[in-house]
């Protein structure tokens, strides 16, 4: 019988301990909960005061950011203006640039354009030269041309003569007279075709071989000059070939030494056209020089009857002053004649007559007025 008893108090008791354990729990739960509630509070009471910080921070900031956003505003306002007066300003002169470089570059076209017909003329000129070159006959007239061009502009008309015909029937290009009367025969023509074969050789072969005939052409050409245009008491003793190119000039001084030392040896002046127009202004300084010593020379002679004309001048003048001196004696000579007749009728005005009585006044003897005035 006990047994159920302290079951049953056992289960009381359990009971029991379960109830005090669920009140103890229950206030824990609700002592916890008051605490939770007033975190809880304090926390929402912490939150709305930093939200109303918040909030008057997020306007402060709002106010800064609109006033901030003003000043960008007017910063970029005043930049852009800025902008966009330099970049007005820049693509003016800009604009100026362009159109000047433009006015420009067609002024170099247009200078291109001359140039370039400039350069088609002289093409159209070179290859009409080489035509001309080509041509034995055409080649003369060639140098014929120029050689006349160059003693025409340097020289008087009488002075020189084309194609003029010497004793021995032969007719150089141009003869030019010096003051001593004997012409200097000028020769216009040149072996051209040895050059041009000098010039287009490729091997040594060649070149030797065209040198050679270059040295045998211009020798015979040379000596065709010395045979025909230099005669002794007729003509200058040096004749002039001349050559109207420079570079075929300086290519013969500076490979062909020989063939300018035979040209020397014949008396022959090979010249290219710098050189004629200096051997032209040489004889013009030749012409002048005689012309001047000619003149030195009348004006000597007529100094000598401008002597002879003072020499005669001094002996009549001499002859005038003896012949002054002698007038001037005879003159002498009259004064005092006339001072003695002047003496001599002073003295007669002054007579008084004798055997006047003295009451009676004094009478004078009229004189002439011839005497009176020292006649």
């Amino acid at each position: 019988m006990m047994d159920p008893l302290l079951s049953a108090l056992g289960v009381f008791l359990i009971v029991v301990a379960a109830t005090a354990v669920t009140s103890a729990v229950a206030l824990g739960v609700h002592a916890l909960r008051n605490r939770h509630r007033e975190a809880f509070e304090q926390g929402i009471a912490e939150l709305a005061r930093l939200q109303s910080e918040t909030g008057v921070r997020i306007e402060g900031m709002s106010d800064m950011l609109a006033h901030r956003q003003s000043e960008l505003h007017r910063a970029v306002n005043e930049r852009l203006d800025s902008v966009t007066h330099h970049l007005s300003q820049s693509m003016t002169t800009s604009r100026q640039h362009t159109l000047e470089s433009l006015q420009k570059l067609n002024e170099r076209l247009v200078v291109i354009d001359h140039a370039q017909k400039n350069i088609t003329d002289l093409a159209a000129n070179m290859s009409s030269l080489h035509s001309v070159l080509a041509n034995k006959q055409q080649r003369g007239a060639f140098g014929q041309g120029r050689l006349e061009i160059i003693v025409q502009d340097g020289l008087p008309r009488d002075c020189y003569e084309f194609q003029f015909t010497l004793s021995n029937k032969s007719r150089p290009d141009c003869a030019v007279f010096l003051p001593d009367g004997r012409p200097l025969a000028i020769d216009a023509k040149f072996p051209l075709e040895a050059v041009t074969a000098l010039r287009e050789a490729k091997g040594d072969d060649e070149r030797k071989q065209a040198a050679a005939r270059l040295r045998q052409d211009f020798a015979r050409h040379l000596g065709d000059i010395s045979e025909k245009y230099l005669i002794r008491g007729e003509t200058q003793d040096l004749a002039l070939m001349f050559v109207p190119s420079e570079s075929v000039y300086v290519e013969l001084h500076d490979g062909f030494d020989d063939i300018v030392q035979k040209a020397f040896r014949a008396k022959v002046v090979i010249v290219s056209p710098s050189l004629l127009m200096l051997a032209i202004h040489v004889i013009q300084q030749i012409r002048r020089d005689a012309r001047m010593r000619e003149a030195a020379d009348k004006i000597h002679a007529e100094v000598g009857h401008l002597m002879d004309d003072m020499e005669r001048l001094h002996g009549r003048v001499m002859n005038l002053q003896k012949h002054f001196g002698q007038a001037n004696e005879d003159l002498q000579q009259i004064l005092i004649s006339a001072e003695k007749v002047e003496k001599r009728a002073s003295r007669i005005r002054e007579v008084e007559f004798e055997g006047e009585e003295a009451c009676e006044p004094a009478v004078s003897i009229p004189v002439p007025a011839r005497l009176a005035a020292g006649g």
